[in-house]
């Protein structure tokens, strides 16, 4: 999964000189968590949504009217601006972003060509993978199996399994254990399928050895039901 086809194309950017009560009324109107600041087609800052907020509640806080209306009326984008913002490219893995994301404690991207700001990934992009992947879209039922340690022919049993119970499987994620860290030899498996007898599915998985810990059926508007 590339960057360049899950970023948010065509981005609305600023000026350095654009004042901040400007900067913010764009964020609003266009519903945006960050807006990258260019000068002369180069990527000079960014600024956020978030940043914007913080700001203003600390100048209400603490300045007098006269310093407050100065933020409001004649601040800039640069004074407040993030400068040399982290950034990533539009061939870049969306891992990679991931990874850099998480790394940095960053939640928006400028996506970068050739120099060129050319989209925005932020939270936003992340949530509408997430919910592709997870095959919230598609309102496909869901089964969370055990954390379990995954060998050759591990999946393809899990699949079989599945399949022979009469649903269609439409997707399997194996996904790290969120309380174990990253290098945990175990994994929580995640599968995406359809099917009118969920009952029949996790009987058959639990019968061939694989614990389910959470079903959820597309009927129940996704309601989870915990298993064991």
């Amino acid at each position: 999964m590339i960057v360049g086809n899950w970023m948010h194309d065509k981005p609305l950017t600023i000026a350095s000189d654009t004042l901040v009560s400007e900067a913010k009324r764009l964020l609003s109107e266009n519903n945006l968590h960050a807006l990258p600041v260019v000068d002369d087609g180069r990527l000079r800052g960014l600024v956020t949504r978030a940043n914007l907020l913080r700001m203003g509640h600390f100048v209400l806080r603490t300045q007098s009217p006269d310093e407050f209306n100065f933020f409001v009326n004649r601040l800039k984008v640069r004074d407040v601006m993030v400068r040399n913002p982290a950034t990533v490219n539009v061939d870049d893995t969306m891992e990679h972003c991931l990874r850099k994301g998480r790394e940095l404690a960053v939640a928006q991207f400028p996506v970068m060509d050739g120099g060129r700001v050319v989209g925005v990934i932020s939270a936003n992009e992340v949530f509408q993978l997430a919910a592709h992947c997870v095959g919230a879209l598609e309102r496909n039922n869901g089964v969370t199996l055990a954390p379990l340690r995954l060998g050759p022919g591990v999946l393809g049993r899990i699949v079989g399994v599945v399949e022979a119970s009469g649903a269609t499987l439409q997707a399997i994620y194996p996904v790290g254990h969120p309380n174990k860290g990253e290098v945990d030899e175990e994994k929580i498996v995640i599968l995406r399928l359809q099917t009118a007898e969920m009952g029949g599915v996790v009987a058959a998985l639990e019968e061939a050895g694989f614990p389910v810990v959470e079903a959820s059926e597309s009927s129940r508007a996704g309601a989870p039901v915990l298993v064991g």
